[in-house]
């Protein structure tokens, strides 16, 4: 089978966003099928997956794709990268090697940029760090802080490119029914509110006609 990039989807999104390549040419470069990528870039699928340019991984050349976009029935051929392939974990309390936890403030860096909408509890089952961690490089105040470079947990190696999709996906859902809450509530207060009694409009001085002329005069001489 022939090698496909390290994160599948989320290049078949960089793919989709940012080239000419045909769904099919996408399709047999991420090993994904037609319909799905379609589907991705009709908005359907892989909502909240934040692309990955297989260019700066060092999975494609740019001669390559420009080769392929010049040609439709080109296909893409991957190139040989060192990257370390994610492996598949157990169930239970994920572990971090030691070697990669110093990369874990540069992962909760890029996942608060791209992901906003993670729970620090997600965050934590995600990669295997710590709320008082993820505060540190939030608020800047990490040791290591100018260090600090915003990388993907996936191409870390600290998860997997399903976990992270799976998290992404709840978060946005999550988010979804919290902005949903929030407007029935507010359209439900400006239901209950009273509505505001227009004033009454004051009556009109009644006044009465000028006579033409002067007044009469009570000079009674002469």
């Amino acid at each position: 089978m022939a090698s496909q990039p390290l994160m599948p989807k989320a290049t078949a999104v960089w793919l989709v966003e940012n080239t000419a390549l045909s769904f099919e040419q996408i399709a047999d470069f991420t090993g994904m099928h037609e319909l799905e990528v379609q589907a991705i870039a009709d908005g359907e699928v892989a909502v909240g997956i934040v692309g990955v340019n297989p260019i700066t991984n060092n999975q494609l050349t740019q001669a390559e794709l420009d080769r392929c976009q010049n040609d439709p029935k080109a296909r893409l051929r991957i190139s040989k990268s060192d990257m370390p392939i994610p492996q598949a974990r157990s169930k239970g309390a994920r572990y971090t090697p030691v070697s990669k936890r110093q990369e874990r403030p540069d992962a909760i860096a890029w996942l608060l940029k791209n992901l906003p909408d993670l729970t620090d509890a997600q965050l934590c089952r995600l990669i295997g760090t710590t709320k008082p961690t993820i505060s540190s490089v939030r608020d800047r105040t990490h040791w290591n802080a100018p260090n600090i470079k915003p990388q993907n947990p996936v191409i870390l190696g600290l998860c997997t490119e399903a976990e992270l999709e799976k998290m992404a996906l709840t978060a946005q859902r999550r988010a979804e029914r919290a902005a949903k809450a929030a407007a029935k509530d507010a359209a439900k207060k400006q239901k209950e509110s009273p509505q505001a009694e227009p004033e009454a409009e004051s009556a009109p001085t009644a006044q009465v006609p000028a006579e033409n002329g002067d007044a009469p005069s009570d000079d009674t001489n002469g």
